[in-house]
């Protein structure tokens, strides 16, 4: 006896909370610009991240 395959795959609703594809790589991107611009600041301020925050 032979299982029968799908014909047709389901189309499922992505969610809209959680870990799926779109928040990680919104989050990613975020964060990939956030970094830059704060190497960006630290070289044209010439003061780094502990300065900015008062803890050096």
């Amino acid at each position: 006896m032979s299982q029968l395959e799908p014909t047709t795959t389901p189309k499922l609703e992505q969610p809209k909370f959680g870990f799926n594809d779109y928040a990680e790589r919104l989050n990613g991107r975020a964060a990939m610009v956030g970094f830059t611009l704060t190497l960006i600041i630290e070289y044209f301020t010439g003061q780094g991240l502990l300065s900015w925050l008062g803890l050096n």
